[in-house]
């Protein structure tokens, strides 16, 4: 297998980059190649002092950045990380494909170079989301893929949902919920009512409606939610977590009572930061591709990395693109049933 990683993509490439697949290397026995300029790359590599055999640098001399318009930058930008690693997973010369870059850059790649598995209407980021319980976490999608949605979008979210967490966490017969403005069936437009007739009409194991605020505190796997909805609900949330934290940390260290406090406290301090700390996540899979393709977060780091290269093992060993793609064939009446109605 042969990871393919993007040597320049986000705030700390390329070091960072380098540090966590040199530290991954050391633990796998897959290929990681890391795409960007060769010498740069090849530094950062000795900088690390690495001496495995399982790192290899392919050469790009262009980088797309987030200010860029992303379509234009993916046609005109031939020789960009993204796109040299996105056609190296289209050709079959890699098997996934890992970035901190521009995420409009990255759907933008995915769509055009790699296409959509056939049934496919809108690909859809996933991302994790904390359970305040303590069990792990929640994948929540879509997290801003498309912001426009219909009922067989959010249906087919919960599919793609479903088989992730299930191949990736193991969890047998995974939790799906539709996030919503309340938990009774009668609740929320109509888009929300359609998509809970046809989520209940699946094979999955869906559960309901879900609200926002109980999203961390239920042990549900899957939420599903139309990317407007969803990318406001998780940067809401994030934003809230970070206020929160900050207020902490200004009580605190306000006078010697609050600091001596803190040092008593600082054990279960710990355990609040570790519960809102995303870095051994692996990064948030775009799901709907015809190859697996994760978004890193752009300020990753090299343990960010490093959860990333190992968590996209089993995305390819488990095959969720071809499962994926099963499971929407399966389902493919209920798409039909949701695109007259909406007709």
């Amino acid at each position: 297998m042969k990871i393919i990683i993007d040597g320049m993509g986000g705030d700390n490439a390329p070091q960072e980059i380098v540090k966590g697949a040199v530290k991954a290397a050391a633990e796998i026995s897959e290929t990681i190649v890391i795409v960007g300029p060769e010498e740069l790359i090849n530094n950062c590599l000795r900088e690390c002092n690495f001496t495995g055999i399982n790192i290899e640098v392919v050469n790009a001399t262009e980088v797309i950045s987030n200010h860029e318009a992303p379509a234009m930058a993916i046609r005109k930008k031939k020789d960009s990380t993204i796109v040299k690693g996105m056609n190296m997973v289209k050709n079959g010369e890699g098997d996934v494909f890992i970035s901190g870059g521009s995420t409009g850059a990255l759907l933008s790649g995915g769509l055009t170079t790699i296409g959509r598995i056939k049934g496919i209407r809108r690909p859809a980021i996933a991302a994790w989301f904390p359970k305040l319980n303590g069990k792990g976490t929640t994948l929540l999608l879509d997290c801003g893929a498309s912001v426009e949605a219909k009922s067989e979008y959010l249906l087919q979210n919960g599919i793609m949902g479903s088989i992730f967490v299930k191949a990736v966490k193991g969890v047998e017969n995974p939790d799906v919920r539709l996030l919503n403005i309340g938990a009774e069936e009668s609740k929320g437009d109509e888009l929300h009512k359609e998509a809970y007739k046809l989520l209940d009409a699946s094979d999955i194991n869906f559960n309901g409606n879900i609200e926002g605020r109980d999203v961390a505190e239920t042990e549900c796997d899957v939420v599903v939610t139309d990317g407007f909805s969803g990318n406001i609900f998780l940067k809401s949330s994030e934003g809230t977590a970070l206020t929160l934290m900050h207020l902490l940390k200004d009580k605190l260290t306000e006078g010697v009572l609050a600091k001596l406090g803190a040092a008593l406290a600082y054990g279960k301090i710990k355990e609040i930061v570790r519960i809102f700390d995303y870095s051994d996540v692996g990064g948030a899979p775009i799901l709907g591709l015809k190859g697996p393709v994760l978004k890193i977060h752009g300020n990753s780091k090299e343990t960010e990395v490093y959860y990333a290269i190992l968590k996209a093992i089993p995305f390819v060993k488990n095959d969720v693109t071809g499962m994926i793609s099963d499971a929407i064939k399966d389902n493919e009446v209920l798409f039909t049933s949701a695109k007259s109605a909406a007709e």
